[in-house]
């Protein structure tokens, strides 16, 4: 019998998502789409390369990778373009400490990590007798040699396992695969919110880390097992923490990465955070017209490329200005929560969504069909819909 060929075909779901399910295998069996992390290889970077100033939670750089500083030094977030050679690898994710914390509160708490929604999981039939196994599987290299914990927690039951790897050799890259065993207890949600977060943890104050690491899942969680073992990797400003190769799967044992194409990662990333614009050097024009006047904003269209998980909320830089039939206004500001043309909320998997652009200068609609520009090529126009 022939090998079956691997297909891109029917890879986007009739709601517009990229699926996990049943599609064609290669030799081997391989699943497409086994890799539940999005983004792994770190090709994607919408938001900035570099962010520096890191002193408190959020997003900053590379796509689907949340950080979480609470007191733990001031960092820079970059997509280093350093990676493990002959693995088809171009970037990292790089966190370079640039105030040290050599003595963190005991209760904070300094990681990376990636929530992912609950419909993504269900293949792991966690909280049944047929609960599988999972392995996440990576690549380090971090200045500080010791171990490191990476923590699986379950944000709808409350439950919470972590696993240990070991940087040898100083700034050398290393290989870890971590497998996770089954949890028979508590379903993941069949929906679009956050249920589990995977957190790289880079240092941690002691009320996590005075126990004995839980290696089985807790139920009911004891902070002191947690990170037990994690060494300080913001003790000195010449540390770096760098990951790539990010892959979570279902089984017991680790497959080699999932590469998907670059326009089919970006797209799953957009789901999340997607900027829109066309840059025409000068100007970049924000593609939305106008369809109404409320009050003091002008309610605008725009297709999005890409159908995002929830209503996003808008993000915005430099100053923008609208021109319609009516009027012009040299002072608008993009605004409103993210929605679809029908009403409230992205279910319906439609592309047309509607907000407001808050115009300050005139008291007047620009008239129905005005477009928006800013007056500068860097400024930025993006919706977040991040868990």
């Amino acid at each position: 019998m022939g090998a079956i060929t691997r297909t891109f075909a029917n890879f986007i779901g009739s709601g517009g998502q990229l699926q996990t399910g049943s599609l064609a295998t290669g030799v081997g069996g391989d699943k497409n789409f086994r890799n539940i992390i999005i983004n792994g290889d770190m090709d994607i970077s919408q938001r900035e390369t570099t962010q520096a100033s890191i002193t408190s939670d959020g997003y900053y750089a590379l796509d689907r990778f949340a950080v979480e500083n609470g007191s733990f030094g001031t960092w820079t977030m970059s997509q280093a373009s350093d990676a493990p050679t002959g693995y088809g690898f171009t970037y990292s994710l790089k966190m370079d400490c640039t105030t040290a914390q050599g003595s963190p509160a005991n209760n904070s708490i300094l990681l990376i990590g990636q929530s992912i929604e609950g419909m993504n999981l269900q293949q792991i039939r966690q909280g049944t007798a047929n609960a599988q196994p999972t392995t996440l599987s990576f690549w380090h290299k971090h200045t500080k040699t010791g171990t490191n914990i990476v923590e699986l927690l379950d944000a709808d039951n409350s439950n919470a396992v972590s696993g240990a790897y070991t940087q040898s050799v100083s700034d050398t890259w290393e290989k870890a695969t971590i497998t996770f065993p089954a949890n028979t207890s508590g379903t993941y949600d069949n929906d679009t919110n956050r249920s589990l977060r995977i957190r790289f943890i880079m240092g941690s104050g002691t009320d996590y880390t005075s126990g004995t690491l839980a290696t089985t899942w807790q139920t009911s969680i004891t902070d002191a097992n947690r990170y037990a073992g994690q060494v300080n990797n913001a003790d000195s400003t010449s540390n770096n923490f760098i990951i790539t190769g990010v892959q979570y799967e279902v089984g017991s044992s680790a497959t080699d990465f999932e590469f998907l194409p670059h326009e089919i990662n970006h797209q799953r990333c957009a789901r999340y955070y997607q900027k829109v614009g066309i840059n025409l050097g000068q100007y970049t024009f924000a593609p939305s017209h106008s369809d109404g006047w409320s009050g003091s904003a002008q309610l605008g269209v725009l297709h999005l490329p890409n159908i995002m998980r929830a209503n996003g909320t808008t993000e915005y830089s430099g100053s923008w200005s609208g021109r319609g039939g009516l009027n012009t206004d040299n002072n608008c500001v993009p605004g409103g929560t993210l929605s679809s043309a029908g009403g409230a909320g992205t279910t319906n998997g439609s592309h047309q969504y509607r907000f407001s652009w808050n115009a300050n200068q005139n008291s007047n609609s620009l008239g129905t069909g005005a477009m928006y520009n800013s007056n500068a090529s860097t400024n930025d126009l993006a919706f977040e819909a991040e868990l």
